[in-house]
């Protein structure tokens, strides 16, 4: 026999059950240079702070490190859209739920202080409590595409807009002979005419410039960059085109819609529309969701003044091409018109229903896989 506590050769020993895995929160305030990541307990309690280079060896450096304390499955980040959206693009192709933590809550901050370890360790109890329940946008499909191209072209379009109010300006305090000749040409030949300064401007004498030399060529620059720009709207103009045609061609079948609305909508939504729950919260997204004022006997809705414009401008603009060319809206309006409904009320309602059109064809839209 043998001896207790000794192991007796031959027999069977019994299973060794292993401990389940904790799961932890990440949370991470997030820098240009720098990330400081904090994990947190279910419970609450900090099991460690570190920092990440903000780069991809550093993303992969963070998450093994939280992973050293736990699994994880949710994380909030601060910044997602901008410093911290590289990270959020790694999480989320690791299975990780990211959550877009950017309102710190202000009283903790008067109490405790500020600096950034404290930051991340906010981040992920802002998860925990469930105060950040904004899904981060994937930022890594064709509404990624989409929102390059955008930025692209408004800033080209105002870059454009900028240089033709100079010339207009340049034009008002031109010598009177050179502002008659130019005076009673169109836009498109005003332009051609102003590009030949430049190059009547290598003639120069040498005996130095005058005011009418310098106003030619100021003139004849100006004329050249508004052209590059124009060249640089139209090559950007066709793809956001294109990109809508290939990814979700239904909206353009929508009457109403066409490729800039189009791009203006799907960036709203962003790459994983399924972080929107219903159509109400689209409508609240666009600021198209009716806000109660009511009081007493009083019943009583105003208009939303929150959401993102862009796009509500956008369904704003849907709503009155289908009042011209709808037979559908057309009647709709005649009849909530008898009713005794305002203007106001009736375009109120009709961006309601666009939005609720829209919602369930974004819907559809599909990411592309990253290369």
């Amino acid at each position: 026999m043998g001896m207790s506590g000794e192991t007796v050769p031959g027999a069977s020993s019994a299973p060794r059950t292993r401990r389940p895995v904790r799961e932890v929160v990440l949370g991470v305030d997030t820098h240009r240079d720098a990330h400081m990541a904090a994990v947190l307990s279910l419970s609450g309690a900090v099991l460690g702070t570190e920092e990440f280079p903000a780069s991809a060896a550093g993303y992969r450096a963070l998450l093994k490190w939280a992973r050293r304390s736990g699994t994880v499955r949710r994380a909030g980040v601060e910044g997602t859209g901008s410093y911290g959206a590289s990270l959020s693009r790694y999480l989320l192709a690791q299975g990780i739920d990211v959550f877009d933590v950017n309102w710190m809550d202000r009283a903790d901050r008067r109490r405790r202080g500020k600096s950034d370890p404290l930051d991340a360790q906010n981040a992920a109890r802002a998860v925990l409590s469930g105060r950040a329940c904004a899904r981060a946008k994937a930022g890594d499909g064709p509404v990624q595409i989409a929102r390059m191209y955008k930025l692209t072209k408004v800033s080209a379009v105002k870059a454009r807009t900028q240089a033709i109010n100079q010339l207009k300006s340049v034009l008002v305090t031109a010598d009177p002979a050179l502002r008659e000749e130019l005076s009673g040409l169109g836009n498109a030949e005003l332009l051609r005419t102003c590009v030949q300064f430049t190059d009547a401007s290598s003639g120069e004498e040498a005996g130095g410039e005058s005011v009418l030399l310098a106003t030619g060529i100021t003139l004849g620059l100006l004329a050249h960059r508004i052209g590059r720009l124009s060249e640089q709207i139209r090559e950007v103009d066709a793809r956001p085109t294109r990109l809508v045609e290939r990814h979700a061609p239904q909206l353009l079948d929508v009457v109403g819609i066409g490729p800039d609305m189009a791009v203006t909508l799907l960036i709203t939504v962003g790459d994983n529309p399924e972080r929107l729950d219903s159509e109400a919260s689209f409508a609240a997204l666009c600021g198209v969701s009716p806000v109660e004022r009511s009081s007493g006997r009083r019943q009583f809705r105003r208009l939303n003044r929150g959401g993102d414009r862009q796009v509500n401008a956008a369904l704003h603009r849907i709503v009155f091409t289908r009042l011209r060319v709808d037979p559908r809206t057309q009647d709709y309006y005649e009849r909530r018109i008898k009713e005794g409904k305002t203007r106001r009320e009736i375009v109120r309602c009709l961006k309601r229903y666009a939005a609720r059109e829209v919602f369930h064809l974004v819907k559809q839209v599909q990411p592309v896989p990253c290369s």
